[in-house]
């Protein structure tokens, strides 16, 4: 573009010094005077007429080649500007909460409506949760109801009183309640249907589900994609979404490729504000960093609460993890287990420290993996996003930094899980099981190189990354705002 206008503003200046060498002319020749300037006149005419056909040209090479490019809300950010400035700011709400299996969490959504265009743009959210989820009440499903409903006043405080009757409002349970008993999920869903029933909030019939593995897959897609401007109608320039959570993880990326398109049951249809994109997405129930730990760490010794496992320093003795509503107490191997001698604490003297045996841990980590997913042939050609605990443990490991997140390759978790399983670690006694399995789980399990680049935030333009977007978005569409 700014080569276009480069071309015009110089084309002017040309014309213009030949506009005052005419009048020149004009001065000095007073008996040609009217012949001549016709002639030039006509000149400057069709010089000008030229310029404005080569400049439309270049103009319409450019829309044609790079239009596809520009991201789809960018024309209307000026003017959406302006209308607010003006108090012609029309705010839409919703609250979503994402029940799930490590915690709740609620989101209350301001948007407004584009002044071009039918589509929302976002302006803030408020984002706070607790740490107990859904799952973990599953005896006691009133008490469930009740961290439910201190979620909901923080909403109430974010969103203007006169807005909360027509604010749509759902909850959405995610892998913690499909790993549950039918009957206890539902008890857990009908307690919470009962709480719904007195919020001021807009509700419906399906405002308080299950959420199934697909629509968690494509929200989070379009999450990641609208909040960095790229959905504009060209399925190429998105990006992949990689979506770990404590029960289940998610791949969703533009399916383009017929090694893709051919799992006609994993092609869904993703809406967007310029049209609808085909998807691929598919979500590993029992592949959610929580639950793969508790699969690893109870390898070989079921039924029991009391485990010994080759993935936790021989330090580790009788540590409480608790996943859903079981609890545990874990420890590493106590006779026959790996040193390391430590030269660290001295030039004339050195230790051995017990560190995890990793030809014992990774071929089970490797055959649980192996055994529950397959790669996805096209997701190594994407751009790759990956948030939830790809991005907690990566900051928890020092690869990132924990507040602004950043760009690493795949090899940069291998190197770490290879360091936290030679460092013994009271505080962090999961940390070389957690990175050795995204390693994995990365590596084997969805099929990327080493050297894969791999975006890791938390936030995109000072929003979160969440499903809950994509949810809110897709809620309100079908309102129609």
């Amino acid at each position: 573009m700014s080569f276009i206008i480069n071309f015009m503003v110089l084309f002017n200046f040309r014309e213009l010094q030949e506009y005052s060498s005419l009048k020149e002319q004009n001065v000095h020749s007073q008996m040609h005077t009217r012949r001549h300037k016709s002639s030039r006149k006509g000149f400057s005419i069709h010089t000008s007429l030229l310029c404005l056909i080569l400049s439309g040209s270049i103009l319409t090479l450019f829309g044609i080649l790079y239009l596809d490019n520009i991201p789809w809300h960018i024309g209307t950010l000026a003017i959406d500007k302006l209308a607010v400035n003006f108090g012609y700011h029309k705010p839409v709400y919703a609250v979503v909460i994402d029940a799930g299996s490590t915690g709740s969490r609620v989101l209350a959504f301001t948007f407004h409506e584009s002044y071009i265009g039918s589509h929302l743009v976002l302006d803030k959210e408020l984002f706070k949760y607790n740490k107990e989820g859904l799952s973990s009440f599953a005896e006691n499903p009133e008490d469930g109801a009740k961290s439910i409903e201190s979620l909901l006043e923080e909403a109430k405080n974010e969103i203007p009183q006169k807005h909360w009757t027509n604010t749509s409002l759902l909850l959405k349970a995610t892998a913690g309640l499909r790993l549950l008993p039918t009957d206890k999920a539902e008890k857990l869903l009908h307690s919470v249907r009962n709480l719904f029933k007195k919020v001021p909030f807009l509700t419906r019939k399906d405002s308080v589900e299950i959420m199934d593995g697909t629509d968690e897959g494509i929200y989070s897609w379009f999450t990641v994609n609208f909040l960095l401007g790229r959905i504009n109608g060209n399925p190429a320039n998105t990006v992949a979404a990689l979506d770990l959570g404590g029960g289940s993880t998610q791949v969703t990326f533009a399916a383009l490729a017929p090694s893709s398109l051919k799992h006609r049951d994993r092609i869904h249809l993703a809406s967007s504000p310029t049209g609808n994109i085909p998807v691929y997405t598919h979500s590993f129930l029992g592949l959610g960093l929580k639950a793969a730990r508790k699969a690893i760490l109870t390898y070989g010794q079921d039924n029991t609460s009391n485990i010994t496992s080759e993935c936790v320093n021989h330090i580790i003795n009788g540590h409480k993890f608790k996943y859903g509503s079981e609890v545990y107490y874990v420890s590493g191997p106590q006779w026959n287990y790996l040193t390391m001698v430590d030269e660290s604490v001295g030039y004339l003297t050195s230790s051995e420290v017990p560190i995890v045996n990793m030809d014992k841990c990774l071929p089970i980590i490797k055959s649980f993996i192996q055994n529950n997913s397959k790669p996805p042939e096209e997701l190594p050609n994407k751009i790759i996003f990956a948030f939830s605990y790809y991005f907690d443990k990566a900051a928890e490991a020092g690869l990132i930094d924990p507040y602004t997140g950043g760009r690493i390759e795949l090899e940069d978790f291998k190197n770490a899980a290879t360091e936290a399983c030679r460092t013994p670690n009271t505080e962090q006694p999961f940390l070389c099981l957690d990175l050795s399995f995204i390693w994995i789980l990365l590596q084997d399990g969805l099929g990327l190189q080493l050297k894969t680049p791999i975006n890791l935030f938390k936030k995109i333009n000072g929003h979160e990354i969440s499903w809950a977007l994509g949810a809110a978005y897709d809620l309100l569409k079908q309102r129609k705002f």
